[in-house]
């Protein structure tokens, strides 16, 4: 089990209230334990979002696109540090200002690795400034591209398997800013298939 693996999560419940905490792999082991996420969306001057396509070493959803980054804050972190910490370990980006535009809970399986995500997700969008280094680590990301995240909602419907199953949730919290928190909206500032689609229920799509 990698070092990430034993990081410790959040549980929580369908309100986000947190209950306990546990490991990173004991979390997404069958059937899965509801816990705090953060999905990053980082949106350039044309409107444009970035994708990453996972590493081929991922545990839960290797060589799909998803956003940005995602994560999860450790107990005690905020959504501010854990996100600009993960855009920093994977990307090589940030700090960046960060607005939470939704929260989110889906649950998906994958079949190809068998682990679960159950996840109550922050979706958190900042702006990527022109010119702003992006150093991708290899173990993390496969590949980099930027999409329009409104043909990116149409490419999810033709051809979900090549995406990670929580990124039309993420997308359409983007477009589609929820009031449904109390947090949505309020300003993130960084410190200084199983063999079918039908297990990748991602509450967005």
């Amino acid at each position: 089990m990698s070092s990430r693996e034993d990081h410790l999560v959040e549980l929580v419940d369908e309100n986000g209230e947190a209950h306990g905490e546990t490991t990173v792999a004991a979390a997404h082991q069958p059937p899965g334990q509801l816990h705090r996420a953060f999905s990053v969306l980082l949106v350039d001057s044309d409107g444009q979002v970035l994708l990453q396509r996972r590493a081929a070493v991922k545990t839960r959803f290797p060589l799909r696109w998803a956003n940005a980054c995602c994560g999860h804050p450790r107990p005690g972190e905020s959504l501010a540090e854990a996100a600009n910490r993960r855009l920093r370990e994977e990307l090589g980006a940030g700090p960046v200002e960060l607005t939470e535009v939704g929260v989110y809970v889906y649950y998906a399986e994958d079949p190809a690795t068998g682990r679960v995500e159950f996840e109550y997700d922050h979706v958190l969008r900042g702006d990527f400034l022109p010119g702003a280094p992006l150093l991708p680590d290899p173990d993390e990301v496969a590949e980099l591209r930027w999409a329009d995240p409104a043909a990116l909602e149409a490419e999810l419907d033709l051809d979900p398997r090549s995406y990670a199953p929580w990124l039309g949730g993420v997308v359409d919290r983007l477009l589609r800013p929820s009031g449904t928190t109390g947090t949505s909206g309020l300003a993130v500032t960084p410190p200084g298939s199983s063999a079918d689609d039908s297990a990748e229920r991602s509450g967005g799509r």
